[in-house]
């Protein structure tokens, strides 16, 4: 059996958490790129191209969140079993959730592609922007496969600490996204113009090459995982294991996209002043949150590892070094974007003096609270780690429907706050679901969540199967 590298076993935890840190959040600010370029691209033809992605980008958000609970459970798991030095079902676990991503999204890229007309006539969706949304709705549901196959890739990776290649991969398929967006909206030679739908073709081809490169590496084996085509008939056992885990995880990541979809209808009954800054506020947000979701996952894989190697004081540790750092880097920033909210509002919009000022309340109403957002993050990452996937998704609905949009409902329609009580909703929420999270975690009922159990019977029966198919006759 093969045992794994002790480089996150052992040795220091902020070493460890850099490590894994800072690649995932260069790969999420790439990956964000591809938004970036199809904006610069789309942008140049004209608002009717632009209200176009937007309105379809939110309906392909929810539907990713629907998948990624499997995601997240396979990664776990994978994390664990990898801890404790099981590699036959490290490989099981990769290849038989990369099946039910593929299954998954082929089923939900389907339906999307199906119901895309119906979605946007719902939407109300204005004639003129209603073909350009149609191709790009549609385009991003058929390449829902890849999509899925590609972030359960980056989730492999994870789960046995190898972070740093798949960035390599996002950046060069964003640098090809880079050129190939202005030939197909733009058409070149015998490539016709595609309009709205060419920047959702141009991400379509630099995401199934990503897809490719990926099986290639697992099936090579060079990053410890090496996966045969034996490893994907489907296992009925694990898959029903697996869909228990991920399922609430699921739930959390479409209560999410749900909550700001709704939180949005809130913000765009106070008028376009309103809407505009917040949508600048939120984009300097968005960019805070890559490190803070970076430090997140970098967490989820070291404390998964250490659960599943038996090192749970260890796990521990990690836990509380996460939240502070979190809480530490987030707050810097927080204080940062209190002193400059001016000047990062003014970036986006250097024209306008009512956004800017508008957006300043914003940003300065929320900053100072993004510790606590940090620390939440990192604390819930400890929590899905240890397969506690129903307290986080309990945590996230308290989160957004109990506590974000109820306070910001009431306190900008019935006080004389108005806009500004949907922004103090944003602290008030961080502060508070922080400390529950910090409850939760300092009980430690998650230190006894073990997914990986010495007498597992499932991981037994993959073992043997291995062995016999390798021609070695053992009992058991």
């Amino acid at each position: 059996m093969a045992q794994p590298s002790r480089n996150l076993l052992e040795g220091p935890i902020l070493r460890s958490l850099t490590t894994l840190a800072i690649p995932i959040a260069l790969a999420n600010i790439l990956q964000a790129g591809y938004q970036l370029i199809d904006a610069f691209w789309v942008g140049r033809l004209g608002g009717a191209a632009v209200a176009a992605v937007s309105v379809s980008t939110p309906v392909t958000f929810l539907t990713i969140a629907l998948g990624a609970g499997l995601a997240i459970a396979g990664s776990t798991l994978i994390a664990q079993y990898y801890g404790a030095g099981n590699q036959e079902m490290v490989d099981h676990v990769a290849a038989q959730t990369l099946l039910m991503v593929v299954l998954v999204s082929l089923v939900l890229g389907g339906v999307g592609y199906l119901c895309a007309p119906m979605l946007l006539r719902v939407m109300g969706v204005a004639p003129d922007v209603y073909r350009g949304a149609l191709g790009f709705m549609r385009v991003s549901f058929a390449g829902l496969v890849f999509n899925f196959f590609f972030f359960m890739f980056q989730s492999i990776m994870r789960g046995v600490g190898e972070a740093r290649f798949p960035v390599f991969i996002v950046l060069g398929t964003v640098v090809l996204n880079f050129v190939l967006d202005p030939f197909f909206i733009f058409g070149f030679g015998p490539v016709p113009a595609m309009g709205v739908m060419g920047a959702a073709l141009a991400t379509l081809s630099t995401q199934s090459l990503a897809a490719v490169i990926a099986l290639v590496v697992l099936l090579r084996g060079r990053y410890g995982i090496h996966l045969a085509w034996r490893d994907f008939v489907p296992d009925p056992a694990y898959i029903k294991r697996a869909f228990f885990l991920g399922f609430p995880a699921s739930i959390e990541q479409s209560a999410r996209a749900l909550g700001l979809t709704v939180l949005t209808f809130l913000i765009t009954s106070f008028g376009t002043l309103t809407v505009a800054a917040y949508g600048v506020g939120s984009t300097i947000l968005q960019v805070v949150m890559i490190p803070a979701m970076g430090l997140s996952m970098a967490v989820s894989t070291l404390v998964g590892q250490n659960i599943g190697a038996g090192q749970v004081e260890r796990a521990s540790r990690i836990g509380r070094l996460g939240a502070s750092l979190g809480f530490g880097i987030l707050t810097a920033m927080g204080i940062l974007a209190y002193v400059f909210a001016p000047h990062l509002i003014a970036f986006f919009v250097p024209g306008d003096a009512d956004v800017i000022a508008a957006g300043t309340t914003f940003l300065r109403t929320v900053s100072l609270s993004w510790g606590f957002l940090g620390a939440q993050l990192a604390m819930t990452g400890v929590l899905r780690a240890s397969g506690n996937m129903v307290m986080t998704m309990v945590l996230t609905l308290v989160s957004q429907w109990v506590l974000q949009f109820p306070l910001a409902y009431v306190l900008s329609k019935h006080t004389s706050m108005g806009a500004r009580g949907i922004w103090w909703a944003f602290p008030i929420s961080y502060v508070l679901i922080a400390l529950v999270t910090m409850g939760v975690y300092a009980k430690g009922d998650w230190k006894r969540s073990r997914l990986v159990q010495p007498d597992d019977a499932l991981a037994d029966r993959v073992t043997s199967e291995v062995l016999l198919e390798e021609g070695i006759r053992g009992t058991t």
